[in-house]
């Protein structure tokens, strides 16, 4: 049994990862802002947490602790550069220094394939990417940081890691496919592009089975160590077709408006300059750096987290879209006729 800390334990990632690892009989306990009845009902201990603002607290709960697991994270797309740094790579800090106060061997950090994000198309590239030198939003650029920050912070004493799973979704989901669907009924989903772009996904169930293997090699093999690794099915998709079926397994309309990548640019940087000049009164309809993700293809080499953690997919896309919405023989009995 290992004694498990999950922070971020309230979030779609946290949560689904907390219950995996209860279920695998471990002791967990999450540390996060809030209190969840479902993280108790898994058998979950909780604390109420800032991790931003006490290395000694955060220290005191990682005594005894075999491995860390820092999910928690400020994930938007627009906002204060100031916020995201806080959360994102102050908070980051704080979890490697009281890991190594507290005597923690381990620390798996979930980052995001966004760290590497360029604009451009990202075809099948593994690990070997760079950095880019700007960023379009401040969620990517201060997760490159922190992660960043996790990688150099792997020695004898402690080993890390981080994952970088990509468009996580699956039952639970409370940000991806909620999103799409709650655009798609205002009347604000619109296609972006020629809608041929390639994208990876990453299952809930995978993503959590990813982290567990992250853990037992960091024990078991030092190959893996201070490494990261690119998370997904391993299996490129085109995203508007993915949308689209999200949209009918939803009985939501289909999409009927498309704009080309190029205006789409132009109307996001509109949208953020009045964003800019309401000092914070609201917030842009559209980004930038949401228009290159949905426009641009963007999957990913996962050799080598099957090579060095042991992570191999064990759902297909067709196998994970009806894990999501089960009981669907009406679309299945749709499709065989068409």
């Amino acid at each position: 049994m290992n004694r498990c800390v999950v922070t971020g334990g309230g979030g779609f990632v946290g949560k689904a990862l907390a219950r995996e690892l209860v279920r695998s009989g471990n002791r967990v306990l999450s540390l996060s802002r809030g209190h969840y009845s479902e993280l108790e009902e898994f058998g979950v201990a909780q604390q109420s947490l800032d991790i931003t603002s006490s290395v000694e607290a955060l220290t005191e709960s990682f005594r005894g602790i075999d491995v860390v697991f820092h999910v928690a994270a400020k994930v938007d797309m627009w906002g204060k550069y100031e916020d995201f740094f806080r959360t994102n790579v102050l908070g980051t800090r704080n979890i490697i220094l009281a890991c190594r106060q507290a005597g923690v061997r381990r620390l798996v950090y979930t980052s995001s394939p966004s760290v590497v994000a360029d604009g451009t198309d990202l075809l099948g590239i593994d690990e070997s990417y760079p950095y880019p030198k700007h960023y379009e939003a401040n969620y990517p650029k201060t997760k490159s940081l922190a992660e960043q920050e996790v990688l150099a912070a792997n020695g004898d004493s402690l080993f890390t890691c981080a994952l970088r799973p990509h468009l996580i979704w699956g039952p639970g989901d409370t940000n991806l496919i909620p999103t799409v669907l709650q655009r798609a009924q205002a009347g604000r989903l619109v296609q972006i592009g020629q809608g041929s772009n390639l994208v990876d996904f990453s299952f809930i169930k995978d993503c959590v089975h990813a982290h567990l293997c992250a853990a037992k090699a960091l024990d078991e093999n030092p190959a893996s160590r201070g490494q990261a690794y690119f998370i997904s099915q391993g299996e490129p998709t085109p995203l508007w077709e993915w949308i689209g079926e999200i949209l009918e397994r939803n009985e939501v309309p289909p999409i009927s408006r498309t704009i080309s990548t190029r205006l789409a640019f132009v109307v996001a940087g509109v949208a953020e300059l009045f964003a800019k000049l309401s000092f914070g009164r609201s917030e842009p309809f559209l980004t930038k750096f949401l228009v290159s993700e949905m426009a641009t293809s963007h999957y990913f080499s996962i050799e080598k987290a099957k090579r060095l953690l042991g992570y191999t997919p064990r759902y297909t896309m067709a196998e994970a879209m009806e894990e999501t919405f089960p009981d669907q023989g009406f679309y299945e009995a749709k499709r065989a006729s068409r």
